[in-house]
């Protein structure tokens, strides 16, 4: 009864009540809004650095992962690949050889991270090869062919079918130098990687080093990002002398950087909020004084003083709530529409690549947040309530009664 007369009594000044429920709606639709795009940013910078190179899952001797020498190999890696394979949740496994070196051209040079893949392998894990701008992945016939980023041949003054010298430190510890094609450029998110990374083919290395293969590190793809904490114990636990290491470790800048997004929204949604309740609050107040003669009739004849004051907590929550349920909705369907077609952020393209994001974003929020927004609204109607409710309950009936 008492939830039926107080949405009763929220649409008495219905023109009082739209103000303030538009305001709450566009509000928390418009935060909701803003920070599924900074959401979908962190979103959009985590899966493109998975699907870049990071994967789900690495594996690496401890040495290796101390200091990147050649020597610090993975010893009798078929066995650990078979061993992660057996894995439901593998989707791809590749094994790559990771050298330090120098990358040269007839201008000038660099230092680089030499990444030696088996091309058809590496496709299970990374999608390097669909960020080709130029030439193609390592699908030719000619000898010694090498994959740079386009970052890379700017500072190199480089192009397709040119040639460079990759220096590096061999097994012996003498310096190899040798000469390699171009026949590749991709493009990626990030410009730091681009500039940093030159893919070559294991077997040309191998041949060049005149060893048997060896691997420095493993990349492990899984089917979906919901299996990663099992899969990395069943991992962790079949290879215990190796370190196995999921992409919130490999990268933990990103992890850090989703518990400061997620605090920042809570408190970008707590300042919407906090702005809302002196508007609610006002709101509420005018809707006591407007009804200060039938509340001071009501506590002559015998309402407790309590309940009036329930009366005026429940209006205010049930206004808050239906701007909210409104708000929310808008902001759902904002995120839906813009997920769906997404933001072309491409002007800003040059800058976001610094930070590896991509300039195409896809709002996106978890269903978390939701919840606890929904809790935000609840306190911060509480919160209103408060001076309208003592008021309320503060009133002399028989002053009141003679109020027109």
């Amino acid at each position: 009864m008492l939830f039926s007369l107080a949405w009763k009594n929220v649409w008495r000044n219905k023109k009082r009540s739209l103000i303030i429920l538009a305001a709450i709606a566009v509000g928390l639709g418009s935060g909701l809004f803003a920070s599924a795009v900074m959401y979908g940013m962190w979103d959009s910078t985590v899966n493109t650095s998975i699907n870049r190179d990071l994967g789900h899952i690495q594996i690496h001797t401890a040495a290796f992962q101390q200091d990147a020498l050649i020597g610090n190999f993975i010893p009798d890696f078929n066995a650990a690949v078979t061993i992660i394979r057996n894995e439901p949740a593998v989707v791809g496994v590749a094994c790559r050889t990771i050298i330090e070196g120098m990358a040269s051209s007839a201008t000038s040079s660099s230092g680089v991270k030499i990444l030696a893949i088996d091309p058809t392998i590496e496709k299970t894990v990374s999608d390097l090869y669909t960020n080709m701008i130029d030439g193609q992945y390592f699908d030719t016939e000619k000898s010694n062919p090498i994959v740079i980023g386009k970052t890379l041949a700017g500072k190199l003054d480089l192009h397709l079918n040119s040639k460079i010298v990759l220096s590096f430190q061999g097994p012996d510890e003498s310096i190899i130098y040798n000469a390699f094609r171009i026949v590749g450029i991709f493009d990626t998110e990030s410009s730091i990687f681009d500039g940093t990374n030159v893919f070559i083919l294991q077997n040309d290395l191998f041949s060049l080093l005149d060893v048997q293969p060896f691997v420095h590190e493993i990349a492990v793809r899984l089917n979906t990002i919901k299996n990663l904490e099992p899969a990395l114990l069943t991992v962790q636990t079949a290879l215990p002398t190796l370190k196995v290491e999921s992409w919130k470790k490999l990268a933990p800048e990103l992890s850090l950087m989703y518990d400061l997004l997620t605090l920042y929204l809570n408190i970008f949604l707590g300042i919407i909020l906090f702005a809302l309740l002196f508007g609610i609050t006002n709101t509420m107040l005018m809707a006591v004084i407007d009804r200060v003669r039938e509340f001071g009739v009501l506590i002559a004849v015998g309402l407790k003083r309590k309940k009036l004051a329930a009366l005026i907590m429940l209006e205010t929550i049930v206004l808050s709530i239906s701007g909210g349920a409104v708000g929310i909705l808008l902001g759902v369907i904002l995120i839906r529409i813009f997920a769906a077609t997404g933001i072309n952020l491409a002007f800003l393209a040059k800058g976001l690549s610094s930070l590896g994001v991509s300039s195409m974003l896809y709002p996106s929020l978890p269903f978390s947040t939701y919840l606890t927004l929904t809790g935000m609204i609840i306190v911060t109607a509480i919160l209103s309530a408060i001076v309208p409710a003592r008021k309320a309950i503060k009133l002399n009936p028989s002053s009141a009664i003679r109020t027109y």
